[in-house]
């Protein structure tokens, strides 16, 4: 199977496509119950710590239980009624109960997370390296949909993943442990002396500390090298995004945006493709 992998990149990418649909399906429950499982076990501690008599025990809620339901009518999803992407379009977008209209944000996320790992298998080929990525990859995706809705970098999610990435770089899979080790030091010391100096200049928080950790995170998967790139891109994007969001809903240049989001999609270009880049850009002002 590995040799028919290795010799047919093809088969890889679709068996990729595949598992980025079925892994979408999931990220969907991910981002919509992790939240919401945060904040009952914050209140719980809250409680706690204040003395307050513990809230009644309700039913079980993580991400195994209760099954999936229509929000609008607690029609529980069947396993028919639950295929990435293809259930969506046979209902129509609707509930095949109620007939209200269902997100399309979910058929999206699958259908981002299938992509991403198909570009992941092609630009790696078959291996661990590929196999990395996508397990970065799809952490990436659930903690920008998260960011994006409740400007909120759970470590849960965070923490594993930044020591995931020293480990594998132990072995030197994607940069030296030392790259990798002081990717992680420098990402989080500039966006936290940024957030500082913010911070003494203003007197309000210009960022969440969840950033810092993600671009950490990001460091240790990468090397330091990826920094710079990844901090630029991530300004540009956010900015045009902003500029975007403010002409197209009126927002306010004071409204809190997430910066997650743009961190994670400008880390996993300049890992997949940040040598290029640079090369391109280095070629095309004439230093090469």
């Amino acid at each position: 199977m590995s040799l028919l992998l290795s010799e047919h990149p093809w088969v890889f990418v679709g068996m990729a496509l595949v598992l980025g649909l079925i892994v979408g399906s999931f990220l969907n429950v991910l981002v919509w119950r992790l939240p919401k499982m945060l904040e009952r076990e914050w209140r719980a501690q809250a409680h706690e710590i204040l003395g307050l008599p513990a809230e009644p025990a309700g039913p079980a809620y993580n991400l195994m239980r209760p099954n999936s339901c229509c929000p609008h009518c607690d029609h529980p999803i069947r396993p028919w009624e639950n295929i990435p992407v293809l259930s969506y379009l046979i209902l129509r977008g609707r509930c095949a109960h109620c007939r209200e209209p269902i997100s399309p944000r979910y058929p999206f996320t699958e259908l981002a997370c299938a992509l991403i790992c198909a570009t992941v298998a092609w630009h790696f080929g078959f291996g661990w390296q590929a196999g990395a990525v996508m397990v970065l990859s799809w952490g990436l995706l659930a903690m920008s949909l998260i960011d994006a809705d409740h400007q909120l970098l759970p470590d849960v999610l965070v923490l594993p993943l930044l020591w995931l990435g020293l480990i594998l770089n132990s072995a030197d899979m994607l940069a030296t442990l030392p790259s990798a080790l002081w990717g992680a030091v420098i990402g989080y010391m500039s966006l936290w002396s940024v957030f500082w100096l913010f911070k003494l200049v203003t007197g309000k928080d210009g960022m969440g500390h969840g950033d810092f950790k993600l671009l950490a995170l990001l460091g240790a998967w990468g090397g330091w090298q990826i920094l710079p790139m990844t901090l630029l891109m991530a300004s540009l994007f956010g900015v045009f995004a902003g500029l975007l969001l403010m002409r197209l809903r009126k927002a306010q240049a004071s409204t809190p945006m997430p910066f997650g989001p743009y961190l994670a999609i400008a880390g996993w270009i300049a890992l997949l493709w940040g040598g290029q880049i640079t090369d391109f850009y280095l070629q095309s002002v004439g230093f090469r």
